[in-house]
Order: structure tokens, then C-alpha cells, then sequence
């Protein structure tokens, strides 16, 4: 009897349920769409903003201390300390190993530069770079020509110029130039381009990593590293000292995907290093994602409490004409909670068909719009099967939640009352 009533009941109030499905449906497909962006938007804005470069900088520990004797500073003027090249691949090794996106590693020396060996050489830095890693990590440095080759094939080496560096020069791609350092013969370079950066890089010179290894006898030897990696916005809890927490908090800290904990980690992994997080970059991508998923929660609790409001009201349309129904079934002996069942198995069901079509007309939004949004993100899935039961759950909430009112009031009515007309 009670399946029969169910199933009557969709049957004699065609309209009525559908318009309060249709409310749960583009509740949740408001929802749904929301909350399938906002899974991915952390990846997609930490892509968005990696023009910014590299998020972590790890140098020599020793480069940090102060050596001072007397109110003068001992230190040398270089640092004098390097890491091992070879050490980067304990970065494999870390616990966040794959959130790490990209590693490009460097050696920085001063050197003189001249067009002409009867000309004045130019005291410059020159940094050693891997290529094609370090453009990727700045990819909005502007380049006019090549990058050098990775590695000599013959006597003379390949440089790029920081486009002041090479003004002050007059070079031009295509050209030579000499570098010597400490007095060493001056050894030829081939400007393969001249790149514009926008910071200090446009008075440096670049040369391919081994070459600038080889050039200083420090084979091997790096003394900076710049790192990408996928992070967790930076909260209170992030900025945390990991010695001074407890067990518990330190573990829950130390797998949490901070930039703090992965440059904790790197330290642990690469002996001697000092990693470091660059804040505007980790700063910016918290920005960026709290506001927008402030703003995706927004739009998803008004969506819920439209449907919740609009379900409310079909329902008390539904039950209002069906107050002869429940005085009926009230006389027969009906208790109010059979009849409360009814009613939220009516609810429940339509909650779960509406809620279905949703999730699906909702997947199909977020991954139109994650196209539209960051065309460049390739192929992104089009379901994502974790978020059903949380948006039927939710579905389901909101039916109920918009059915308890006319309900509680269709069982309040006093039955003979009802049969009469009289309410």
C-alpha cells in the first residue's frame, strides 16, 4: 500500500513534482559544477601563476651565517660554499617528491667580459644555468635569438645577455665576445641571444651550467637552486615552528603540502642546504584561491537555499491539495509518522533522481568552463564519481529541509476538521 501511494503520487501531481525537481536539479548542478572546479582549481591556478618562477629557493646553509669578529664581517665576499649537483636527486626521495614541478639548479661567478681583445674587459656576473629549465621556470623572460646549446662542441662557449648588459657591450646575437676570470686567458664566447627579463638578470650573462662549472674548476658544485612545486595556500598553522610543535601537530604539519613543510623536507634531504620559501609567489596563489572559494561557496549556498525555498514552496502547494488525502488516512487510523514518511519518501525520491541529473548536467558545466577558463590545461576528466553521493546527500538535505514545513503543518490540521472543509 505505502509503495503504491508513492508511486500515485507522482503520478496524480505531475507538475508539482517537477517543478520542485527541476529546483533540486539546478540547485545541484550549480553545486556540483562548484565543487568539481574547486578540486582542481589549486593545480590549475598554481600553473596560472607560474609565471611568477619558482616558489622555493634553496641555497648554501653556510651563506646564511654571520662570521663576525670584532664588528668585521669574515665572511668571503662569494660565500665560498656550494651544494652538490648530485644531491638533487634526493629530491625524489621527499615525502610531497611529486608535487615537485620543476628544478633548476645554478652557479654564479663574477667575470670580465670584452668584444675585442684590445678593448677594456667589463666586470659582470655571469650565472650558470640549465637549460631549457630555467626558462621554463620563467616563462616570462623575452628572448631574441637561442638559448646555448646544452654543452660544448667545440673550443668556444655560448652565452646569453641580460638585454642592459648587452647594450653597455653593443652586442648583438651572432657575435663574439671574450671571458676570462682571475687573470685566466680569456677563452671565446658566442652570443646565441639577449634576453629581457625585468629584474637583475638583464646585467647578467648566462651560460649553460657545465660550461660555468668547467670555466671555474667547481665541476660538480652549485651554489642555488630554484624549485616549483605544488603547494597548499600558506594558514596560520603553516607558518608554524615544526621544532617547537608536538608529535602529533608536527606530523599533521609536516604531510600537509605547504611550501614550508616541502622546504623543510628538502633540507632534511640535500645536506648543508637552506630552503626557503619566495612569498610573493606563495602569497599571490593564497589570494587568489581564498577569494575564489569564497566566492564558489557563495554561489553554492545561495543555489541550495534557492532550491531549498523553491521546493518549500511546491510542497506546500502538493500538501494543500492533498488535505483531504491525509484527513482520510488520519481517519482510517494512519499514524502522523506513516504519513510523515510518505511525504519524505516522495521528497527523498525526487531528491535522488533530481540530484543524479544534476551531478551529471553539473560535470558537464565545470568541464566546459574549466576549458573556457585555462584552455591551456589539457584534458581534464568529465566525471568525478567522489562528488555523487556528497551532491545527492546534499540533494536530499535540501528536500527534506523545504518539505519539514508544510509537512509539520498538513499533520497539525485536525482531521474531522479537514473532511468538513473547514481548513
Amino acid at each position: 500500500m505505502f509503495f503504491r501511494l508513492l508511486i500515485e503520487s507522482f503520478t496524480r501531481q505531475k507538475r508539482r513534482k517537477t517543478l520542485a525537481g527541476i529546483a533540486i536539479l539546478l540547485g545541484t548542478t550549480a553545486v556540483t559544477a562548484m565543487l568539481a572546479l574547486a578540486t582542481a582549481i589549486g593545480d590549475r591556478i598554481h600553473r596560472e601563476l607560474a609565471v611568477y618562477g619558482a616558489n622555493i629557493v634553496v641555497t648554501p646553509k653556510a651563506d646564511a651565517l654571520d662570521v663576525n669578529v670584532g664588528g668585521l664581517d669574515l665572511k668571503p665576499a662569494t660565500g665560498g660554499a656550494y651544494l652538490k649537483e648530485s644531491d638533487l636527486e634526493k629530491l625524489h626521495t621527499i615525502f610531497w617528491a611529486n608535487n615537485i614541478t620543476g628544478v633548476s639548479p645554478e652557479l654564479s661567478f663574477t667575470g670580465t667580459l670584452t668584444k675585442s681583445l684590445h678593448r677594456p674587459f667589463l666586470s659582470t656576473q655571469i650565472t650558470g644555468e640549465q637549460f631549457p629549465a630555467a626558462p621554463t621556470l620563467h616563462p616570462w623572460w623575452k628572448l631574441q635569438g637561442g638559448w646555448p646549446a646544452t654543452g660544448r662542441i667545440s673550443d668556444e662557449y655560448e652565452v646569453v645577455l641580460g638585454s642592459k648588459l648587452a647594450s653597455r657591450l653593443s652586442a648583438t646575437p651572432g657575435e663574439m665576445l671574450y671571458i676570462s676570470k682571475d687573470g685566466v686567458r680569456p677563452f671565446p664566447l658566442l652570443i646565441t641571444g639577449i634576453v629581457s627579463t625585468g629584474d637583475g638578470t638583464d646585467d647578467k650573462a648566462l651560460m649553460v651550467l657545465a660550461d660555468a662549472q668547467w670555466f671555474t674548476q667547481r665541476q660538480g658544485q652549485i651554489d642555488r637552486v630554484e624549485i616549483s612545486a605544488r603547494t597548499r595556500p600558506e594558514d596560520a598553522f603553516a607558518r608554524l615552528d615544526p621544532d617547537k610543535l608536538s608529535p602529533a601537530q608536527h606530523e599533521i604539519w609536516y604531510c600537509r603540502p605547504y611550501a614550508n613543510s616541502i622546504a623543510y623536507q628538502i633540507q632534511e634531504a640535500i645536506p648543508g642546504s637552506r630552503a626557503e620559501q619566495v612569498r610573493r609567489v606563495e602569497q599571490s596563489e593564497g589570494t587568489v584561491l581564498s577569494r575564489i572559494s569564497g566566492l564558489m561557496w557563495l554561489i553554492s549556498i545561495a543555489a541550495l537555499l534557492a532550491a531549498g525555498f523553491a521546493v518549500s514552496a511546491a510542497m506546500a502547494t502538493a500538501v494543500l491539495e492533498r488535505r483531504g488525502e491525509i484527513g482520510v488516512m488520519r481517519s482510517l487510523g494512519a499514524s502522523k509518522t506513516a504519513i510523515a514518511s510518505l511525504f519524505y519518501a516522495e521528497s527523498g525520491l525526487l531528491a535522488i533522481l533530481a540530484g543524479s541529473v544534476g551531478y551529471l548536467a553539473g560535470s558537464i558545466l565545470a568541464w566546459a568552463l574549466g576549458r573556457h577558463i585555462f584552455p591551456a590545461d589539457g584534458v581534464t576528466p568529465l566525471l568525478n564519481l567522489v562528488l555523487l553521493p556528497v551532491v545527492v546527500a546534499l540533494a536530499l538535505v535540501v528536500a527534506v529541509a523545504g518539505s519539514t514545513p508544510s509537512i509539520r503543518a498538513a499533520l497539525r490540521a485536525d482531521p474531522a476538521s479537514t473532511l468538513r472543509g473547514d481548513a
